[in-house]
């Protein structure tokens, strides 16, 4: 190993192990809600698993020490991908201690789901679960909709250097303020006030179909927090059907919409300009999708007869394509009613719904807003250019908080991401299809994981094949880093390991 090798992972492991304690600590919200709940072996589960978090991350720094302080580009993308993978590890441990899951695996595989909101699950006897594992669950899903570099940049800011590239490396490209810091304390404090607010409202919405104050507080921050990530995990295993409430299902709809759209959005909102929320590419890219899509579907659930009047259409056909476009996955009717009961066409709508997904730098999954507005602005660019006299220049315009001119190195990059989700959709469906399950089955299972979304048509279980299971987690992790810092992570293997065979 060449010496600067040698301090390239000495950086990446001190970056690493300082993130890694700070996950840790978190652990303390779902121990003291143990507390509260007088669940006394949950209590000790978390102290396992904040114990072994706080010796990995001191064991990483101590090993990194001293090292180079300030990271650069390549080390900054590696230790946001690098550091989703270890914390996925530490963050499962509750999970395993706690016997509601069958395998470490399949721990692994739900700490994932949470923090990439993808909300697929392999937990067992849902309905019966600790409050204080739940309240694990939720808030991984509510850390991984902000970022967990987000975070980290708040906790630990005077001990991070360089950490531009840790924001950019998890798929977060928009700086609501000159400062990273600052923007990212902007960013959890929108989220921290739509929190109390949304909380309070589902709350109550509780407390008026009958559950205990108490029961009603638990769920209202469980659902708003994965809700605002487009998350998907629920309490129960039923999700929002659970419930059986109009009005809950509607706060909810108004919950994830809006934690769909682009922090940048909604800090343009807050500090008032309003304007931008009908002038800015992704809401109106979202808007036109959204209604395509959903008028495509209903119109084949009402010509079927499969919901029989508008409240149905509205609360089992609109509730899951607009879940499903948001990349939130919540869900109001049973997995295999996709398979049984909605057509072709709806199911081709939902599946694109689901692959197309929300806002860029928000807490949603899929190919993003921008980049679907990117792609069809440059397509009508080539069309004008075409129909225009030869001399004449051809100018298309976006706007994305500011105007900007749609140059072709922004053309190029959304198309190359938008078919490397295609690329691995397509690997998910194959994968599914040679482990002997349906096609139809399978590709709606591939796009909900590509798009981190977490709508299920009944393939992920606890029975699935372990190489599946390992493969969605792969999924989950790089469509929701969008790729570049995992490639970045697998090209530093790469040459590290081709050196070393160069060597022997």
């Amino acid at each position: 190993m060449t010496r600067t090798a040698y301090e390239n992972i000495k950086t990446i492991g001190y970056y690493i192990g300082k993130i890694v304690i700070a996950f840790g600590l978190l652990m303390l919200i779902p121990m003291v809600t143990a507390v509260v709940s007088a669940e006394w072996n949950v209590v000790l589960y978390f102290l396992i698993g904040l114990a072994v978090a706080v010796i990995v991350g001191y064991f990483l720094i101590i090993l990194s020490t001293p090292c180079q302080k300030k990271l650069n580009w390549s080390q900054g993308m590696i230790v946001a991908s690098l550091t989703w993978i270890v914390t996925m590890m530490v963050g499962a441990l509750p999970y395993w201690l706690s016997g509601n899951w069958l395998t470490f695996l399949d721990a692994c595989f739900d700490t994932m789901s949470g923090f990439t909101t993808t909300g697929l699950t392999l937990v067992q006897d849902m309905d019966h679960l600790s409050d204080g594992i739940n309240m694990w669950r939720l808030l991984l899903t509510y850390l991984g909709g902000q970022g967990i570099i987000v975070l980290a940049l708040i906790i630990l800011p005077r001990t991070m250097s360089g950490v531009f590239t840790l924001y950019i490396g998890e798929a977060k490209d928009v700086k609501l303020l000159p400062n990273v810091v600052n923007t990212a304390k902007a960013i959890w404090g929108i989220s921290l006030a739509y929190l109390v607010i949304g909380s309070a409202a589902l709350m109550l919405a509780g407390i008026w179909l009958g559950m205990q104050p108490f029961r009603a507080l638990l769920h209202g921050i469980w659902i708003f927090m994965s809700a605002w990530s487009t998350g998907g995990f629920a309490p129960m295993s039923q999700s929002i059907l659970y419930y059986h409430s109009l009005l809950y299902e509607v706060i909810t709809i108004i919950i994830f919409i809006i934690g769909s759209f682009n922090f940048a959005l909604h800090y343009s909102i807050w500090t008032g300009n309003r304007k931008e929320i009908y002038k800015n590419i992704e809401s109106v890219s979202f808007l036109i999708t959204s209604t395509i899509l959903i008028v495509l579907a209903t119109a084949e659930l009402a010509k079927t007869g499969v919901y029989t009047n508008a409240a149905a259409l509205f609360r089992k056909g609109y509730y899951q394509m607009i879940s499903g476009h948001t990349t939130t996955g919540f869900m109001t009717i049973y997995a295999r009613q996709f398979i049984h009961e909605w057509g072709s066409l709806a199911m081709i709508a939902i599946i694109i719904a689901m692959l197309f997904g929300a806002s860029a730098s928000s807490t949603a999954g899929g190919f993003k807003g921008i980049r679907i507005g990117i792609v069809v602005k440059s397509i009508i660019q080539d069309i004008k250019r075409l129909m225009a006299p030869q001399s004449a220049i051809t100018i298309e315009r976006f706007h994305f908080i500011r105007t900007q001119i749609l140059e072709v190195d922004y053309a190029r990059s959304a198309m190359l991401i938008i078919i490397a989700y295609l690329v691995l959709f397509a690997t998910g469906t194959v994968a599914n299809v040679l482990y002997g399950y349906p096609l139809l089955d399978s590709i709606f299972e591939s796009a909900s994981v590509t798009g981190n979304v977490g709508l299920s048509a009944g393939l992920t279980s606890v029975s699935m094949p372990a190489g599946l299971k390992i493969l969605y987690i792969f999924m989950m992790w790089i469509a929701r880093l969008e790729f570049m810092s995992v490639l970045v992570l697998f090209g530093f293997i790469l040459k590290g390991a081709s050196k070393t065979w160069q060597k022997n």
